[in-house]
């Protein structure tokens, strides 16, 4: 397939119908909502964490990485969103999606885990006076 132009918008919410070729963004719910842009009109969603996608918006257009690879849907297309191209990536193997979907639950559970026990030990800290943190210290080391 050819690379195509994508517009977007910047909106408060997801409207309930979207319009083919274009990115509805929401910054208040980190989301961003398409019709696939195979054409087979099934909506996508991505939202945006440190664990699944980041927008990058210079002024001008959008770009989205890592790549769209739509595995749940009939047309499984793969393409990534650069400065407003939808530019086409090769078609995954089964094998190939099964990978992604392990490597992108062990990237979540890696973040979420690394940033539950920093949140867990910055909040201990700061709710205990010296001495139990003290204590706290000799008891885990």
């Amino acid at each position: 397939m050819k690379s195509m132009r994508i517009s977007f918008k910047f909106v408060e919410a997801i409207p309930e119908k979207l319009e083919e070729h274009r990115l509805y963004i929401t910054i208040d719910y980190a989301t961003i909502a398409h019709k696939c842009c195979c054409g087979c009109g099934q909506e996508v969603v991505t939202p945006l964490s440190p664990t699944d996608w980041k927008l990058t918006y210079d002024g001008v257009s959008v770009s989205l990485s890592p790549s769209i690879g739509n595995w749940s849907l009939k047309c499984q297309s793969h393409y990534w969103i650069v400065k407003n191209e939808v530019r086409w990536a090769y078609q995954w193997s089964p094998e190939e999606i099964e990978a992604g979907r392990a490597a992108d639950k062990r990237a979540k559970k890696a973040y979420y885990e690394a940033g539950s026990e920093l949140n867990t030990r910055s909040t201990s800290h700061r709710a205990h006076g010296f001495w139990s943190r003290l204590a706290c210290w000799l008891r885990n080391s």
